[in-house]
Parts: structure tokens; sequence; C-alpha cells
């Protein structure tokens, strides 16, 4: 422990006796607060807890509610360029904050996701992540301090990320309050056999449970895996002669009752079939167990006569139907002891149990990771692809949408890819990143990549190209609405009012880009951010399924209403400013759509 008086401060009263009360009364403090009410429970005063139940509950969790019922006007923007194969790919980026980016995916991938796997900041006391941590401020305040950027419009981490340091007195509750309306948004997004994976350390794993405890349900805990990531302990120091090799995935279904673990197929590599038996492939399961106290059984060889004593769990009825069955198989000299055949196709389940996740070490991964991007050091500690791959293969079939909302450095996009080219499947994956900015004396910031975004995207443009793979990725990015939003609130007299109708001659925010505009409609309508898409004469046709969507962003005239009414879209929508004040026109078409049966909606 650092000397008191080399910090330059005078000792602290108060701080010495609320550490000694601390050493007296460890249960009388919170989150390394004192009490009170805990302090007098704790002196065995008559006391009763606020809202005395079970449950989880901490500073801030009333505006943690508040922020993921909020609704977002922002919208996603495509970005080609960035993009590889943008109009032909079912994959997706999305370059943003992930708390609005959920909120933007509900209406379109409401229950259709199968699998998510996330991989949070741990709470370490040295990460910095975005928590409401200004309960006063209002939506509009928290949405322009999400868009800070510097002058090259990177996000600024002064403007929107916090240090959770483990001095702040509400250190556990600001990372609660950061996960909670994520993984509640998340939840909305799985299928109803769908399942997350959260990754998590000791810091927080206690808190995680409970939490998830909440939004899916206890009854859909399917198991905590541990996951060895080191071996032993790797040249690490610590305070204690303990130290932790390994972490912990969080497995929830969204509904226990349709939840299937699809697993691993269980390897037929130790099978074989020496003696052509008919009943097929078998391994050799051995029938004597050494030190764990058991009785002793005897078997005869009947071709030899030979008798063999040994320790083993199983019963003489049962040793005694296996030589009869022909499945024992006696040793060929003395000094051995029998076995017995083990058949693959006597297995009820074809999948391999799953007790722990064992090593699939990060500093391996790590590696692999530097050789990609030409051995430059460009992330740290990434989780290693094969054990992200073992997962979504658990989980997932050939078409399934797999989603990642704190991608990093996209190693499940990395996973998802090699899967597909493996089994020739046709998973599709989300990765949602923040454009965090890198620290300008790392490796990847020296190397170009000025975010963490950036290197997940040419993560992914790499293992496209040097494993020659035949996919491609959309990339979008976060931005304001592409259309002007009313805000009454800010209407305090004539001249503000007459201010925002100005504003609204137009709805369309001056010099946005028809493929923006487009984007936001199909988001806003339902549509997926993959849905085919036709460019047609002066307007688009999109698909999703069965439903169908026309929309003119350019013009409307005679011919895109003839050509549309063709076509018989289940809904159209167009730009009302497009009628230029042509109320005649407008009603006509209106009623066109209407005899015809479709939708009609002018924004």
């Amino acid at each position: 422990m650092q000397d008191e008086t080399l910090k330059g401060e005078s000792l602290s009263i108060t701080e010495e006796k609320l550490a000694r009360l601390r050493e007296l009364l460890p249960e009388a403090f919170s989150e390394g607060k004192l009490d009170w009410e805990r302090l007098r429970i704790a002196l065995g005063k008559e006391e009763e807890f606020s809202n005395e139940r079970y449950h989880l509950n901490w500073a801030g969790k009333t505006d943690a509610f508040r922020s993921l019922q909020a609704p977002t006007t922002a919208t996603l923007a495509p970005c080609p360029e960035e993009s590889v194969d943008f109009d032909g790919s079912d994959n997706v980026f999305i370059e943003g904050e992930n708390l609005e980016a959920l909120k933007i995916l509900q209406k379109s991938y409401f229950g259709k996701v199968k699998m998510i796997y996330i991989d949070p900041p741990y709470n370490t006391g040295n990460d910095h992540f975005i928590y409401p941590d200004r309960f006063a401020e209002s939506k509009d305040a928290y949405l322009k301090r999400v868009g800070d950027r510097d002058e090259q419009g990177f996000v600024t981490r002064a403007g929107l990320f916090s240090k959770n340091n483990r001095e702040n007195g509400h250190f556990h509750s600001n990372w609660l309050s950061m996960i909670y309306p994520r993984l509640f948004l998340a939840r909305n997004l799985l299928r109803e056999d769908g399942v997350i994976f959260v990754s998590i350390d000791d810091n927080e794993a206690h808190n995680l449970r409970m939490v998830m405890n909440e939004i899916f349900g206890e009854e859909n805990f399917i198991n905590q895996f541990i996951w060895t990531s080191k071996k032993g302990a790797q040249g690490m120091q610590t305070k204690y002669a303990v130290v932790s090799n390994h972490e912990y995935i969080l497995v929830y279904s969204k509904h226990c009752d349709h939840f299937n673990y699809l697993g691993i197929e269980r390897s037929k590599d130790s099978f074989s079939n020496p003696d052509q038996d008919d009943r097929g492939i078998w391994k050799r399961q051995y029938l004597q167990r050494l030190g764990q106290n058991l009785p002793k059984r005897t078997v005869t060889d009947p071709n030899t006569g030979k008798e063999y004593s040994f320790e083993t769990p199983y019963t003489q009825q049962k040793l005694d139907t296996w030589v009869v069955e022909d499945r024992i198989i006696f040793p060929a000299n003395e000094k051995g002891y029998p076995a017995r055949k083990e058949f693959y196709n006597e297995y009820k389940n074809k999948q391999q149990l799953i007790t722990s996740l064992g090593l699939f070490p990060t500093k391996a991964s790590t590696e692999r990771l530097y050789a990609l991007f030409n051995k430059e050091k460009i992330f740290t500690n990434p989780k290693p692809e094969e054990l992200l791959s073992f997962l979504v293969k658990s989980t997932t079939t050939a078409n399934d949408i797999i989603l990642d909302f704190f991608a990093g450095s996209c190693t499940i996009a990395h996973a998802v890819m090699q899967l597909n080219a493996s089994d020739r499947g046709n998973r599709r994956f989300i990765c949602v990143q923040m454009p965090e900015p890198c620290d300008k004396k790392s490796g990847a910031f020296k190397a170009g990549y000025k975010t963490i975004a950036d290197i997940g995207k040419e993560r992914i443009r790499r293992v496209i190209k040097n494993d020659d793979l035949n996919v491609g990725f959309k990339v979008f990015k976060l931005q304001d609405s592409n259309f002007k939003i009313w805000r009454g609130a800010e209407i305090q007299d004539e001249k503000e009012l007459e201010k925002q109708l100005k504003m609204h001659t137009a709805s369309i925010v001056n010099d946005t880009k028809t493929e923006n505009i487009l984007y936001e409609l199909l988001l806003k309508s339902g549509f997926p951010l993959t849905a085919p898409i036709e460019a047609q004469d002066g307007w688009f046709m999109a698909q999703d399924g069965e439903a169908t969507l026309a929309l003119a962003l350019e013009r409307i005239d005679k011919q895109v209403i003839k050509a549309v009414l063709a076509t018989a879209p289940q809904k159209f929508i167009t730009l009302d400013h497009l009628f230029e004040n042509n109320d005649q026109l407008k009603t006509n078409t209106a009623l066109q759509m209407e005899d015809a049966g479709i939708a009609f909606e002018a924004v």
C-alpha cells in the first residue's frame, strides 16, 4: 500500500474510521459506500429494507429503463465505398453507438436473430464505456453527446466514453446501467428458439447472472460455461498465491421450451471396426476403475476359460450379458484387462456433451490476428475465432442470423465466414461497433487505423481476400434522420414557431442522398438492411419474403404511378414535396392506390 504521506494530503480521520468500520462490518457497505440501512441491520436494530423482496436493484436503474424506452429518430446510412459487394451481400457491419443501433434494428429484425454473442466491457476499473451517467440530461442532450466528434469526424472519448473507476461510488451501478438496456433490446431481436452468449469475467459475473435472470427469466438460463483462456499462470504476478486462467460465457435462451441445442456432431475419429462387427464401428472402453473403492467383479473368457477379476462400476449381471453379446474384448496377454465395445450407432445423443469450453487460448488468436495484419499489433486479446465458431456451429443452421453488438475486431464475422466456407452454410452476421478512437500510441493507430470500427471492417475485408471467400458485407453508419424533426419543446415564442415552420416547408434535410432516404424508409417500414432492392425508372422496389414496398424518392408523375400500379406492391411511399403543391396529383395518386389495394403514404 502506498504511504499516505506521499500523496501530499493530510490523513483523513473520516476515511480512517470508515476503513476500520469496513473491517468490522463489511456487510454494511455497498459499492464502497456505507449503507445506513445495512448498518442498522448489522447492529441488530429493528429495520425493514425498502421494498423488501428478492430482486436486483442499483442506483440509476430507473434511468436505465428510461434510456431504453426513449425512442430514437436516428437512422443508418449506407457506405458502399467501405463495403465488399454491397448490393449482393447479406452480411452487415454497423458503425455507431450500439444502444441507438439496437433501437433502429427493432422494427426490421424483431424476432429474427437466431444467435447473439457479445463480449462487453468487463468493468475491470480501467474500461471506457457509455452509460447514462448524466441522469438529469434530456434525450436530445444525450443524442448530441453520442454524436460528439472531433474535427476528423471521429467520436470523441471525452464527449461520450466515461471511465468507470473502482473509486467511483457507483462502480457496479454504472456497469449495470450500461448493460441493462442493451440486453433488454437484444432479447426483442431473438427468435423464439434463439440463444444469447455473453462473455464475462469475475468482476461482474454475479451481477450479469442476476440481470439476465431478470431480463430473460431464470427458467431460460441454460449454462454458465467456463472458458479456459490461458495456460496456467503464464508469468502473471498476483498479490495472492492464486491466479485466474479462465473466463465465463453465460448462455440464455429466449424461451427454453423452444430452444434446441444442436451441438457438435460426435467425432468418429476414435471409432473403427477391425473385426468387421455387423453392429458397426466401435471404440474400446476399459472396464477397470482403480482408486475408487469399487466392488470387484469377475468375467471369464469363453475361448480360453481364463478368469479376470477387477474393480469396476458395472454390475455382474451387466458384465455377463456383455460376454454373451460378444461385447467384451479380452486381452491378448495375461497382463491386460478386459474392455468393452462401445458402438457409435448406439449413442442416444449423436452430439458431444459439453461440460466446459476447454482451452481456446487468447494468445494464439492474438498472434493469428497480427499475422492477418502483416504482424502489426493492432488489437490485443481478441476472442479466438475457433471458440466463437464452436458456439455458432452448436446453435445455428444454414441461413440463421448472428448478431454481435460489441463487435470489437469482428471475431464473430471471421468465425461465421470460415464456418460457412467449411460446411457450405449461408449464415449471416450483423456486427455493431462504435468508432472508438484508437490510442495514438497504439500499433493500430500507427498502422493507419483511427478507430476500433476501422479495425473490424478491415479484418472482414482481409479474411475475405486471404481465404478467397465468395462473400461480402454492407457497411452502414449511424447518423441523424434524413427527415427534419419537429422540435415542439423548443418553441418558446412566435419567433421560434416561425423558424420551425420555415424549416419544415420541405421534410428532407438539405443535400441528403437518395440512398440514405431509401434505407431510412426501409428500416422504418420494417424491411431488413439486406432486403433485395431493384432500381426502376424513377423509383425503387424492395422485397422481404412476401412483403413488397415501392418507393418514389426523386420524382412523382403519371409514368411512375402507372409503373407502380402495374407491379402491385403492398405499400407505396413517396416524398410529399415531390408533388410540388400539386394537390390534384396527390389526391388522384391516393385514390388510385386505394382502388388497387395498395397502402399509400407521402412523407
